[in-house]
């Protein structure tokens, strides 16, 4: 049973319910137009979620590898005054010559000016908090606060490196399991889209051209000269980019709080929302964001 049968299935079951709308977020799979409170959006070349209103929050997803959530922040952050979007980014959709950090992160300019938005906070997850530390490094007039959780741009865990494995199953469930504390979360769901995903011909020429693009886009040297509030959220087990690259950041980032959440891995959002949720609204709290 592939994803979008498990979440059609599972929809009506309010028990189940919003592991079903998390899911669908990370695998953008557009279920929810007819729920008025998970609204998904088409605006020309755009999709997107949004609710809420007050100061934009933007979230930014991360590669297939990073199992971003962020059903936690979209429903915790609209009832504090903030309007929460998360764009889809065209990781698999743009051309070859565009899939990189620099062409999504231009790809998000294009996006906040398209909605008129004249300062946002970005809240990125591995692929995603690359992007948004490019953007800041770009575009910093438009950036209110940058908040980065399990973020590449330092230090690049070899995304390439299983995909010579890719046609074996058990490996790639090994993979999916390592990105959380607790690898129960890593359901058979989620790693059957993975092995798709790695094993669409496509798709994987894309993912290694992305990996290529975060090591040339290799942060450290910009980092210094980026004064931005910047909040880094890190799991402590994370795996995929271990606590001592959350140091690092904290180190180069003039401007940085670090917190860390326990008993958790590289999908901070997702294994400990409420965790997230505090800690992030106590920082924008102390920013006056």
């Amino acid at each position: 049973m592939n994803i979008r049968h498990l979440a059609i299935k599972q929809f009506n079951n309010e028990r189940y319910r919003p592991n079903v709308k998390n899911l669908c977020i990370f695998v953008n799979i557009r279920l929810f137009e007819h729920d008025t409170a998970f609204m998904v959006k088409k605006e020309k070349k755009y999709t997107y979620f949004e609710a809420g209103e007050g100061t934009p929050i933007v979230v930014l997803h991360g590669l297939m590898g990073g199992l971003s959530n962020f059903d936690g922040v979209a429903n915790f952050f609209p009832s504090k005054g903030y309007k929460v979007i998360i764009p889809e980014l065209p990781i698999y959709t743009q051309s070859l010559l565009k899939t990189n950090v620099k062409a999504f992160a231009r790809y998000v300019k294009d996006f906040i000016t398209f909605k008129g938005y004249e300062r946002v906070i970005l809240v990125g997850n591995s692929l995603g908090g690359h992007i948004g530390l490019y953007f800041t490094k770009q575009y910093p007039e438009l950036v209110r606060g940058l908040v980065i959780t399990g973020s590449s741009g330092l230090y690049e865990s070899a995304m390439g490196e299983s995909y010579p494995k890719r046609g074996d199953y058990e490996y790639i469930r090994k993979k999916a399991e390592d990105v959380f504390y607790d690898p129960k979360i890593a359901t058979k769901e989620i790693i059957d889209e993975v092995f798709a995903t790695v094993n669409d011909r496509i798709k994987l020429l894309k993912t290694l051209t992305i990996a290529k693009s975060a090591i040339r886009h290799n942060m450290a040297k910009d980092l210094p000269k980026m004064h931005a509030p910047t909040c880094i959220i890190w799991g402590k087990q994370d795996k995929v980019t271990p606590p001592e690259v959350a140091d690092e950041f904290k180190k180069l980032l003039p401007n940085a709080s670090l917190y860390w959440i326990d008993e958790c891995g590289h999908a901070a959002m997702m294994e400990k929302p409420d965790e997230f949720n505090d800690l992030l609204y106590g920082w924008l709290t102390e920013k006056k964001l």
